[in-house]
């Protein structure tokens, strides 16, 4: 391993680049205007992300839209393995360049410079990122994220349970995976989780009250009534509570 090059920083900083473009591609607001004849911006929470499209368009509407952010974040991550065959990163740099990666495509999906600098929360294109990064805490992450969701039918409560778990589950794995020769290595992801446990709740700060008022809406994806004996919709929806 030695000194990175002009050539070196280049690349990584195109690769930062690249992971800010791919989260900036604002799949909810162009799907919503297409099929649909609507800026899901101006409708339900006014969130450009999965969860609003399923509230204000339905199953249908939603999972392109996951799909596709959760791929822009796994994608913008794995790209940096590129960086591998320069032989002056380390496996250290490596996962320091994922963080990073990971933090410029969730910053491009939050403030996407192809739909006006207003986008989404950012949770699936995380769920991408952070798969790409390490896949086992993001399966147990989601794990959690599913049981508190069909406990409490809250996606938000589920999603900020799960990031809250996140560093948890990194500070277990980097206590298994301790290495004395290079006591600091795993600072960086640590630090990264907690960062993005309290981006999350940021992030969700308004679900928050709504929860505490009991106004936050609940999605149910079974049964034929919600909590209150309220009839659905078609997409499984009790009457919307804001």
């Amino acid at each position: 391993m030695g000194e990175w090059t002009v050539a070196t920083w280049l690349c990584a900083i195109a690769l930062i680049i690249v992971a800010y473009l791919l989260g900036s591609i604002p799949s909810a607001v162009w799907i919503g205007k297409k099929y649909y004849g609507i800026d899901i911006r101006e409708h339900g929470s006014k969130n450009a992300g999965t969860t609003n499209m399923l509230r204000v368009l339905g199953r249908r509407a939603a999972l392109p839209v996951f799909i596709i952010d959760y791929f822009k974040g796994f994608i913008a991550v794995i790209l940096t393995s590129l960086m591998r065959y320069d032989d002056a990163v380390s496996d250290a740099w490596l996962i320091n360049l994922r963080i990073i990666a990971t933090a410029a495509v969730v910053l491009g999906h939050i403030y996407p410079i192809f739909a006006g600098f207003k986008g989404g929360k950012g949770v699936a294109t995380l769920l991408g990122a952070g798969t790409g990064i390490y896949a086992p805490i993001l399966i147990m992450c989601f794990s959690v994220w599913c049981v508190v969701f069909a406990i409490w039918h809250y996606v938000s409560l589920a999603s900020m349970v799960a990031g809250c778990c996140y560093p948890c589950f990194v500070m277990i794995f980097s206590t298994m995976t301790y290495n004395p020769a290079a006591p600091f290595e795993s600072v960086p992801f640590i630090i990264f989780s907690w960062v993005v446990a309290i981006l999350l709740v940021y992030t969700h700060r308004k679900n928050i009250g709504r929860l505490r008022e009991g106004t936050e809406s609940q999605i149910f994806l079974w049964g034929d009534h919600d909590k209150d004996g309220e009839p659905k919709d078609d997409f499984g929806f009790g009457n919307e509570r804001k």
